[in-house]
């Protein structure tokens, strides 16, 4: 798995490359994107915790560390994260199993750099 600051600039750089193409479909695409995890009758927060949830069923690394990253801006708790991974794995099932251990991977990652505590509130 490569670090966070890797896959945060792969990520930059190839989402430079598409966008750069000017094509109004992979334009649109992307700013619907974004303009879907903005606050609205949902927070940010919550929008994020349910990208995650879809991106461990639909088993998609990188969706997962993408969504990570934003809860670590947003805010969120180690109990936050463990009920979302809970949905996702009754959703999506055991097949999931491989992309949370890869999640946990990325949230050590990120209470190492001192960025989130993964103790849960009365441990």
């Amino acid at each position: 798995m490569t670090s966070l600051d890797e896959f945060k600039r792969r990520r930059d750089y190839a989402n430079e490359l598409i966008l750069s193409t000017g094509d109004k479909v992979l334009n649109r695409f992307f700013n619907l994107d974004q303009n879907t995890y903005r606050p609205g009758a949902l927070d940010a927060k919550t929008k994020e915790l349910l990208g995650l949830v879809a991106s461990l069923v639909l088993r998609c690394d990188d969706c997962v560390t993408y969504h990570t990253d934003r809860l670590m801006e947003e805010g969120v708790t180690m109990a936050e994260l463990i009920e979302a991974v809970g949905v996702g794995l009754v959703v999506g099932g055991s097949i999931t199993i491989p992309h949370i251990r890869r999640l946990f991977e990325r949230l050590e990652e990120y209470e190492k750099a001192g960025k989130f505590d993964m103790t849960v509130e009365g441990d």
